[in-house]
C-alpha cells in the first residue's frame, strides 16, 4: 500500500510551509550542478556550497541548476530563501507524495510532477521519482530525488552545442526536461501493452492459477501510470494556452505538441484498462466454464449410479422372503439389468447433447 499511498504523518500539527521530508532517504550528499550557457558558450560546475549558486540567479546566459536529492531540507531552504520561492513550495518539493500542480507567479512558474522508470531487477515493477521544476526569465532549478536519469542526455546537447537549446532561453529547456519524461511515458506504455498480449495469449490458450496474478499487477500498473499522468495533462494544457509571461510564443508550440503526446498516453491507457478489465471476465468466466465442465461429467457418473446403487440397495436387505434370491439366474440377470441401464443412459446423455 505504500507504493500508493505514502506516509504524511510526520507533517500532522506542523505550520503551514515546514518543509519535511516525505520518501525514501537515499544515501549519501546531495549533489548540486550549475550549468550555464549561451549561444556562444557552456560551462558546467559542481557546487559544494549553495551559496555558489546565488550569482546565477541574475546573469544574462540561462542557467541550470540540478539539485540531486531532497533530503537536505538546510540547502532547500537556503535555495528558497535567496531566490523568494514561497515556503509552500518548498512544502511541495521535499514531499514526494505531492500531487502534480503548477503554479505561476510573475517572476517564476513552479511545476511539480513524476518521473516513471521501471524496475526490471524487482519483477518489472513501475518506480516513481518526485521531480519538480521551477523556471524564470533566465534559470531553470530542478529537483529530483536520485542522480542519474534521463535528463543526462539533454545535458550532453547542451555542452556539445548540438540541436537548437543553447539558442532558446529557460522556458525551451523547461519544455525539453518535461518532454524528456513524456516520451519515456510511451516506452513504460508499450511495455505494459507487450506484458497485456503475452497475457492475453496465455489466458485463451491456457489460464493458470497465476494468471490472474499478473492481471491484477498490470491493472495496477496501469492505474498507477494513471495516477500521475492524468494530472500532467492539464500542467501542460497551461504552459502550451500561453498564460504565463514566461512561457515565449515559439515555445508554446512545443508544449503543444507534449501536450498532444500526453493525450495520447491517457487514450492508450484507457484502452489498457479496457483490455485488463475484459480479460479479468475472460479469466473468470474461463475458471466458470472449467469447473461446469468438472462439474458436468461429475453429475453424468453420480446419475449412472444412481438407479445402480438403488438395485443394489434393495438386493442387499437381509429379508428372509425375497424371491431373486434364490433364482439360479439371479446374479447374472440383475447384471445385465444395471450394464443396460448404464448404457440407456449413457446413450440418453449423448442424445441430450449433456456428454
Amino acid at each position: 500500500m505504500t507504493r500508493y499511498v505514502k506516509k504524511v504523518s510526520d507533517k500532522a500539527g506542523l505550520p503551514p510551509g515546514t518543509a519535511v521530508h516525505i520518501g525514501e532517504r537515499k544515501p549519501g550528499r546531495v549533489r548540486v550542478r550549475v550549468l550555464d550557457y549561451d549561444r556562444d558558450q557552456a560551462t558546467e560546475h559542481e557546487i559544494h556550497d549553495i551559496r555558489e549558486v546565488f550569482r546565477f540567479r541574475d546573469t544574462p546566459s540561462v542557467s541550470w541548476i540540478s539539485i540531486d536529492g531532497l533530503h537536505d531540507i538546510r540547502l532547500i531552504e537556503q535555495l528558497g530563501a535567496h531566490f523568494g520561492f514561497h515556503p509552500l513550495f518548498l512544502e511541495d518539493i521535499v514531499n514526494t507524495a505531492s500531487r502534480p500542480k503548477i503554479e505561476d507567479f510573475e517572476s517564476y512558474v513552479f511545476i511539480v510532477f513524476k518521473m516513471l522508470s521501471e524496475d526490471c531487477y524487482d519483477g518489472r515493477k513501475i518506480v516513481s521519482e518526485h521531480v519538480s521544476l521551477i523556471f524564470s526569465e533566465r534559470y531553470v532549478i530542478s529537483f529530483q530525488e536520485r542522480e542519474g536519469d534521463m535528463f543526462d542526455s539533454i545535458r550532453q546537447r547542451i555542452i556539445s552545442a548540438a540541436g537548437s537549446l543553447r539558442k532558446k532561453g529557460a522556458d525551451y529547456l523547461a519544455y525539453r526536461l518535461m518532454d524528456a519524461v513524456v516520451d519515456n511515458y510511451f516506452a513504460l506504455i508499450e511495455s505494459i501493452g507487450e506484458q497485456v498480449d503475452d497475457t492475453e495469449d496465455l489466458l485463451l490458450n491456457r489460464p493458470e492459477k497465476d494468471t490472474i496474478h499478473v492481471i491484477h499487477r498490470l491493472k495496477s500498473e496501469n492505474l498507477f501510470l494513471h495516477k500521475f499522468i492524468f494530472p500532467l495533462r492539464d500542467i501542460l494544457s497551461y504552459l502550451e494556452r500561453g498564460e504565463s509571461d514566461l512561457v515565449k510564443h515559439e515555445t508554446g508550440v512545443y508544449f503543444r505538441d507534449v501536450y498532444d503526446h500526453t493525450i495520447q498516453i491517457m487514450d492508450n491507457i484507457e484502452t489498457l484498462r479496457d483490455v485488463l478489465s475484459g480479460m479479468m471476465d475472460i479469466y473468470l468466466s474461463s475458471m466458470s466454464n472449467r469447473m461446469n465442465e468438472v462439474m458436468k461429467v461429475l453429475t453424468v457418473f453420480a446419475s449412472l449410479f444412481i438407479p445402480l446403487t438403488f438395485l443394489v440397495g434393495v438386493y442387499g436387505m437381509n429379508f428372509d422372503y425375497m424371491p431373486e434370491l434364490h433364482w439360479r439366474w439371479a446374479y447374472p440377470v440383475l447384471w445385465i439389468v444395471m450394464v443396460g441401464m448404464g448404457v440407456c443412459l449413457l446413450v440418453f446423455f449423448r442424445k441430450k447433447k449433456w456428454l
